[in-house]
């Protein structure tokens, strides 16, 4: 069994109307810097989104939220932020942002695999 490693999370809010502040949780970033290890979860509850703001454009609200993960595993088709390092990567994505994507706080946790930690994470915080 590997040893405990530290690991740094946010999460990903969706923010359909800026300066009203309401979000739904829409994602999970993680990021591991003892095992060089950064991914994201995402998936987009509409019907939320929808009560916020009828008028909210979900495809460019999925587009955006999709490039979150994109970004993180550094393809290529990402654009020049997804070259970063990991650790770059992760500073730039929780870097705070008035946009319809937005990260929440940075927290820190424990875990012995970082892929079952996001898994877990993503469960309890988006459900």
């Amino acid at each position: 069994m590997p040893a405990p490693v530290s690991f740094d999370y946010a999460a990903i809010r969706v923010v359909p109307r800026v300066e009203r502040e309401e979000f739904v949780i829409a994602g999970v970033i993680l990021y591991c810097s003892e095992r060089d290890w950064l991914d994201a979860r995402v998936r987009l509850d509409v019907e939320k989104v929808r009560a916020l703001d009828p008028a909210a454009d979900v495809a460019a609200i999925e587009q955006h939220l999709h490039g979150v993960p994109r970004l993180c595993s550094g393809d290529p088709g990402a654009g020049p932020i997804a070259r970063l390092s990991r650790r770059e990567r992760f500073h730039w994505l929780v870097a705070p942002r008035s946009t319809m994507i937005q990260p929440g706080p940075v927290h820190s946790g424990l875990c012995e695999d970082p892929e079952a930690a996001l898994a877990r994470l993503f469960d309890r915080v988006v459900g």
